[in-house]
């Protein structure tokens, strides 16, 4: 079966499906989707500079935050744009949560100088801002389909020029005349993460054997406090960053505080700073876990802001109004990615790439809480724009690029998560990449050689990447590292980029 549409968005979470909708007005959109994203799943909220917040002290949060890697002139296109990207989710009817005189409650999370953080439904704000995109999208008649991409379709000139679906048991052929990649992270490639288990990397596995290059693929974020439910294995439940910005503690199992005396902003510092300091006293005291004390929040506030971790916990028996919460760290965000431009563009002609799947600079070496929702707002909108503006049209040649299966996606995963979780070093590096080497170039493969072969080539220790063996930051480390296919079709450091 073969059809054809303009663009096709790989990809329904906030990214996808804002790029999708800025261009439904004058371009044929088909987005595909392969299972629940990320997006539903956000807790803590939007962060946004309305009213007397200043967009450039938002800038510099944010900054701050990606540990001096961020990209200036994104970061001051996310900050500008989004206050516009939020207004019009609302006019879309987005229904965030709002204080009895109408205006927009604000919550503080960990990085922030000020309380800018919007929410809905107190801590299930990514659920909201899905619902509303998939009624935008729906409302301008935007066709989704159920499917999983396999491959890409290039044309002999070596533009991008359709995807194959993998969907109902037969693969579809979709000729478009640009695609857009907006799959989200690599969460699935650890054997624990926040993310729903379709997030695994395919956005970049098709991007490098489609011919883009990936850069920052070291920066991957642990979220601070995931619930500790005793598994070990797939989605974890999250605990928003919001219930330490509302006053909750972490602490060690012997009950001393974590952050006391460990950064200015104790337990509301960047998210890498937090995550070390847990896994460090989770190693000291041999524990499995923290906890995370709320039992100085009113009742009342704990039931009407966080009714989602509050049935997170009741779901292990844990009582959120007067028992500490067992958190530990999980993978949760990819700071790096597909090497994009400002409009998303890669260095592949036809191919695009938003969201978390993407790097768009904007997140730097740690991403500031709750920009993920905001970035892929401003820039689904801004590869829309370019797209709009510049669409050829395709050759008629055309050759395909497949995916192929993992041989053991598990024994990856294994791999993935021992050496390259919080805690690197040189030796643990050197041993994941020897055993990685009889695993095949699948997805997963792919998207472990990428972080591993990153993770060695960056000897310093900066934002969400740590090693042991070289501790401390060094500014002469002023390059990103940029990641190609070689010969054999494994992940290589292909060139060092200087940062902007």
């Amino acid at each position: 079966m073969t059809r054809a549409v303009d663009v096709v968005v790989i990809g329904a979470g906030a990214a996808g499906l804002s790029a999708a909708l800025g261009l439904a007005a004058t371009r044929e959109v088909l987005v595909l989707s392969a299972g629940d994203g990320s997006t539903p799943w956000a807790q803590g909220g939007v962060s946004v500079a309305f009213g007397d917040d200043d967009p450039l002290d938002h800038a510099h949060d944010t900054n701050v935050a990606g540990a001096g890697f961020c990209d200036p002139r994104n970061v001051r296109a996310l900050v500008e744009e989004g206050p516009q990207r939020v207004a019009e989710l609302i006019a879309h009817g987005a229904l965030f949560d709002r204080r009895e005189d109408g205006s927009l409650s604000t919550t503080l999370e960990g990085g922030h100088s000020h309380p800018r953080i919007v929410h809905a439904g107190g801590d299930a704000t990514g659920a909201e801002v899905d619902r509303a995109l998939r009624a935008a999208v729906r409302a301008v008649g935007v066709e989704t389909m159920a499917g999983r991409a396999i491959g890409l379709t290039k044309s002999t000139s070596g533009r991008v020029s359709g995807v194959l679906v993998e969907t109902g048991g037969e693969t579809v052929r979709i000729e478009a005349r640009a695609v857009v990649l907006a799959t989200g992270g690599i969460g699935n490639a650890y054997l624990a993460s926040t993310n729903p288990s379709a997030v695994r990397g395919d956005g970049i596995a098709l991007a490098l054997l489609a011919g883009a290059s990936l850069v920052d693929m070291e920066f991957v974020q642990f979220h601070p406090t995931a619930l500790f439910t005793g598994q070990t294995r797939g989605q974890l439940p999250l605990v928003t960053e919001a219930v330490r910005g509302e006053g909750a503690v972490l602490r060690d199992v012997r009950g001393r505080l974590i952050m006391a005396g460990r950064h200015p902003r104790a337990d509301l510092a960047p998210r890498d700073i937090v995550a070390r300091e847990i896994e460090a006293a989770m190693r000291r005291d041999g524990s499995d876990h923290v906890w995370l004390d709320a039992r100085s929040i009113e009742p009342d506030v704990l039931r009407r802001r966080f009714p989602t971790v509050l049935a997170s916990c009741a779901s292990i028996g844990v009582d959120l109004l007067s028992e500490q919460i067992p958190v530990a760290p999980a993978e949760h965000f990819l700071c790096g990615g597909v090497q994009v431009d400002r409009d998303g563009a890669t260095g592949v002609p036809g191919l695009y790439a938003v969201g978390e799947v993407a790097a768009s600079g904007v997140h730097g070496a740690n991403r500031l809480a709750s920009n993920s929702l905001l970035e892929g707002l401003v820039f689904g909108r801004r590869v829309a724009t370019a797209l709009i503006l510049d669409l050829p049209e395709t050759a008629d040649r055309s050759y395909d690029v497949v995916l192929t299966e993992d041989r053991e996606p598990e024994r990856i995963r294994a791999i993935l998560t021992k050496y390259a979780g919080i805690r690197r070093d040189g030796a643990g590096l050197d041993a994941a990449a020897d055993e990685l080497s009889a695993l095949g170039n699948g997805p997963l493969a792919t998207v472990a050689r990428s972080v591993i072969v990153a993770a060695t080539a960056r000897q310093e220790s900066r934002g969400c990447h740590w090693r042991s063996d070289h501790p401390h930051t060094d500014d002469r480390w002023n390059e990103h590292v940029a990641i190609g296919l070689d010969e054999e079709g494994l992940p290589t450091t292909i060139r060092r980029l200087v940062r902007s």
